[in-house]
């Protein structure tokens, strides 16, 4: 009994040390600067920074006897205020590793400033293909989608099918110009024709004059190269306009499945599009969305699902090396395969790039749905190695030609 007791007692004292130990060092805080309040505060926002949480806790709230902290700010869709929050976070905050930066514009800028100061950063929300070319650095991971892979994932298919002439869309800003270039490439690779396209400003909420001349142009697919709430408003005016009556598919080369939720599956019916994640893939991803949803009330996107795997990914790899130190963390994180409900056997390149599978998936008819986020038909998984650039193809001055 006295030795059970003795033991009991080391167990409370060992943890009660630990305890103090956390206490006694700074906390290892990590930042997300994520839109809070804009057109994708569904996409990520406050969704992000709870998976961010959660990713600590399941982790045990400590790593090399420091208490891990989550903090965040609202960059409202200005590039200049995310490079002012990430400087902020790491000059005055402490913050070691920076995650999410939804939006391409506002990744961009808040990229320079991590690069700058040797920090890693992990985007989750934007899509821009500039952020693992151009714009890649030594310690920035690229995780949950691209321009390239969205369009690579929808163009080829929707071409292949024989919907082979396009207008598109397109949301006036880096990821917007990205993503119909990277589709356009795909659509003509492919034997198809781009008849022409219209740029719109972000946040628009009357889309009537893009949507006439999209209609004028005949093409049978009007891509939507948008997000967020500009996508929801041109697929619901799209319908206003009966344009898919009129026998034109519109497809939204990024979706999100809140998205989906906001049009309703009257409208969106039948759209093909590519995600990362989805919450009814499997048991992992099912038991995952469950648990999100007690906090949430709503089912992870993929960038929110993405959130939480990067800084497990993170945590883990810091744990690994003994160190918050940037070179030894991501020497790390490029060495270790990624498995859990996110992504099978993912990996970080040498550009940043995370590779791992995308998905197909046509919206459901109402008929089909079992209720709520019930909203995909799984069409196809496209392995990683053809759903992203290709190495060999990169314009990251750190690949080695």
């Amino acid at each position: 009994m006295r030795r059970v007791l003795a033991g009991v007692l080391a167990c409370v004292f060992a943890i009660s040390a630990n305890a103090s130990l956390a206490q006694d060092k700074p906390p290892l805080k990590l930042g997300g600067i994520l839109d809070m309040s804009s057109l994708y505060a569904d996409i990520t926002g406050s969704g992000s920074e709870t998976a961010a949480k959660m990713a600590v806790e399941d982790f045990g709230g400590t790593v090399l006897g420091r208490k891990v902290e989550i903090v965040v700010g609202d960059h409202l869709n200005k590039a200049d205020l995310a490079a002012n929050i990430a400087r902020d976070m790491i000059d005055n905050q402490g913050v070691e590793m920076i995650f999410d930066v939804a939006a391409s514009a506002t990744a961009l800028a808040a990229g320079e400033i991590a690069k700058a100061r040797g920090k890693i950063i992990m985007f989750n929300g934007p899509g821009s293909i500039r952020l693992s070319n151009e714009a890649c650095g030594p310690y920035t991971v690229h995780y949950v989608f691209d321009t390239f892979a969205q369009a690579n994932v929808t163009g080829l298919a929707a071409v292949k099918s024989g919907l082979d002439t396009w207008f598109f869309l397109t949301a006036d800003y880096a990821f917007g110009q990205d993503l119909e270039k990277d589709t356009s490439n795909v659509v003509v690779k492919s034997g198809g024709k781009v008849l022409g396209s219209v740029r719109h400003p972000i946040n628009t909420s009357d889309f009537s004059s893009f949507l006439l001349q999209a209609q004028a142009s005949k093409a049978k697919v009007i891509g939507l190269a948008n997000a967020g709430g500009d996508t929801i408003n041109a697929i619901k005016q799209g319908a206003e306009f009966g344009i898919t009556k009129g026998g034109q598919k519109i497809s939204p080369l990024l979706a999100f499945v809140t998205d989906i939720d906001s049009v309703g599956l009257e409208t969106a019916q039948g759209l093909l599009l590519a995600e990362a994640f989805y919450w009814d893939l499997n048991d992992d991803t099912r038991a995952f969305t469950k648990r999100f949803m007690e906090r949430t009330k709503r089912v992870p996107t993929s960038a929110q699902a993405g959130v939480y795997s990067s800084v497990m990914h993170y945590l883990k790899a810091v744990k690994a090396a003994g160190t918050t130190d940037a070179a030894a963390v991501m020497k790390v994180m490029k060495e270790t395969p990624i498995n859990d409900m996110f992504a099978k056997n993912g990996r970080i390149r040498e550009d940043g790039r995370m590779v791992h599978d995308m998905y197909l998936f046509e919206v459901k008819k109402p008929s089909e749905s079992k209720g709520r986020w019930d909203d995909y038909k799984l069409l196809a998984t496209v392995p990683g190695d053809q759903a992203f650039q290709p190495l060999s193809e990169s314009r990251c001055p750190l690949v080695k030609k």
